[in-house]
């Protein structure tokens, strides 16, 4: 049964149409994943599906009484409460007829009427029959799942980080228990483990969803169905990611034949009428001709333009470039992680795991000399050179474009020649020339991906580089470092990622403290 139609939608943004006449449903019983190329619009559609974008024209059609569920990253919420105060919101409408419960209880003991014993029976049963009474065992499981409880539930929503912040909305959104859930990146701050446990609470959910993912090993285990987003058009599949993969390959295999099929008739067809226009045949020519008038032109398959990554090490000197030993690390006197100790050699690669909030990104920090060690040593070799890539996406002018980020670190460079090397990662056209805080997350990472590529280094510190890159840019950008020569230190949460790049055993596993 159908629970929400899209009907003909167009809307464009800034003189770019991002769908023209495009058309869906979505079932109750679907799961479905939202998929495309950077700047394709998934997050755009999911914010016009809860209302919060107006479309130029077109139907968004849900049926009456569904209860959304949509998961804000950057939701305001008040910062003052704890986590646990936070959460319990989720059940405000039940805590509300406990009052209205204890409220019949003290009238009952001024006076007992039928009435009163009646009200207070029906509002018991509607707590009991709601779990209520199981709520704090509910949240527990949650937040443990989420990793939540590891940060502390009784922690103030203002002392943690902003990806511990997701995982609290997360949790509250799942404890909601909408109909539907919309959810936008979902994982982005959640380690393996806490993944597959998501995975495993939405293949048991009883409604249904529209996640947008970046991670394809997830999507592939909670998908039924699949929309893909290209050329202005939204096209439904059936099946998970892998089967899309598969079904979308098949269609535009079997496009192309049917298309060079159609040509060859047309040509044969165009050969017969300039040959017999003429002559003898030419009621035959003439016959042809209102065939070939009235055929229906099949296009060729169309093909997506892949960035053009190139990542190319310097030279450096064959050993040990970089050496950890007893390595501290936090904020202020907060020390996140155990003492750490480890070697990278010059044509190492590496894997750096462990449960979002830990401290990874803290420890790369620390090693890039951006926050001050609290104790131990580290020691990079005199030749080696570092290109790093933070995972947040936050520019010290977002109001300037992708075209003058560029050019303001590589200030030498022909206007050309900047703009040939965002085209290579794909950022071409009117993408090049507007602010990047209006850039898709994926089109910003490969406004980063220029300059890191651009930047002379034989190391590479990547930190979550994938959380946001399309299938296509994600299997360039894989490719080019299998081939680069130089020394990689990656966190990832992604093992089909890394796997091909990086052998088992390079895999650095940390603990809390």
């Amino acid at each position: 049964m159908s629970v929400l139609e899209v009907k003909n939608l167009t809307y464009s943004i800034k003189n770019k149409t991002l769908y023209q006449d495009a058309s869906f449903t979505f079932n109750k019983e679907d799961h479905m994943g939202i998929v495309g190329q950077n700047g394709t619009g998934k997050t755009t559609l999911l914010n016009i599906l809860i209302g919060k974008i107006e479309v130029d024209f077109g139907d968004i059609i849900w049926q009456k009484g569904i209860h959304i569920g949509y998961l804000d990253q950057h939701a305001d919420i008040e910062k003052d409460m704890s986590i646990i105060e936070y959460l319990r919101l989720s059940y405000n409408h039940l805590f509300e007829v406990e009052k209205e419960l204890n409220s019949v209880y003290e009238q009952m003991g001024v006076e007992m009427t039928d009435e009163l014993a009646n009200k207070a029976e029906e509002l018991s049963n509607k707590l009991t029959y709601s779990g209520f009474y199981d709520i704090d065992a509910t949240i527990n499981k949650i937040a443990a799942g989420l990793g939540v409880q590891k940060i502390g539930m009784d922690s103030l929503l203002s002392q943690i980080s902003g990806g511990q912040r997701a995982k609290v909305i997360l949790a509250k959104l799942l404890l909601e228990s909408p109909d539907i859930l919309l959810m936008d990146e979902p994982t982005n701050f959640l380690d393996k483990e806490q993944v597959d446990w998501l995975a495993k609470y939405l293949q048991s959910f009883e409604g249904g969803y529209i996640i947008i993912s970046h991670d394809f090993d997830f999507l592939n285990s909670v998908t039924n169905s699949i929309i893909n987003i290209e050329f202005q058009q939204i096209k439904k599949y059936t099946g998970n990611f892998n089967q899309f993969i598969a079904l979308k390959e098949e269609y535009a295999k079997n496009q192309q034949i049917q298309y060079e099929k159609q040509q060859k008739e047309i040509s044969h067809m165009k050969d017969f009428i300039n040959r017999f226009g003429a002559g003898t045949r030419a009621s035959m020519a003439q016959s042809r001709q209102k065939m070939l008038d009235k055929m229906e032109i099949i296009p060729p398959a169309k093909t997506l333009e892949k960035p053009d990554f190139k990542f190319t090490s310097l030279p450096i000197q064959r050993g040990i470039i970089l050496k950890v030993e007893n390595l501290c690390v936090g904020y202020g006197e907060k020390q996140l992680l155990p003492p750490i100790s480890f070697s990278l050699a010059s044509d190492e690669k590496i894997v750096i795991s462990g449960f979002n909030g830990i401290g990874k990104s803290t420890l790369v920090k620390t090693l890039m000399g951006l926050i001050p060690k609290l104790g131990g040593e580290f020691k990079w070799e005199q030749t080696a050179k570092v290109g790093y890539f933070e995972q947040d996406l936050i520019w010290d002018n977002p109001e300037l474009t992708p075209f003058d980020i560029v050019k303001e670190k590589f200030p030498n460079w022909e206007d050309v020649f900047v703009r040939k090397q965002l085209a290579q990662c794909a950022v071409k056209g009117k993408v090049a020339m507007q602010p990047v805080k209006t850039l898709s997350g994926g089109e910003q990472v490969k406004v980063k991906l220029c300059i890191l590529q651009n930047t002379k280094c034989n190391v590479l510190i990547l930190d979550e580089p994938t959380n946001h890159i399309d299938v296509d840019s994600k299997e360039v950008f894989k490719q080019q470092l299998i081939e680069w020569t130089g020394a990689i230190i990656l966190i990832t949460h992604e093992q089909s990622f890394y796997e091909g790049i990086i052998p088992e055993d390079k895999v650095i596993k940390i603990n809390k403290k």
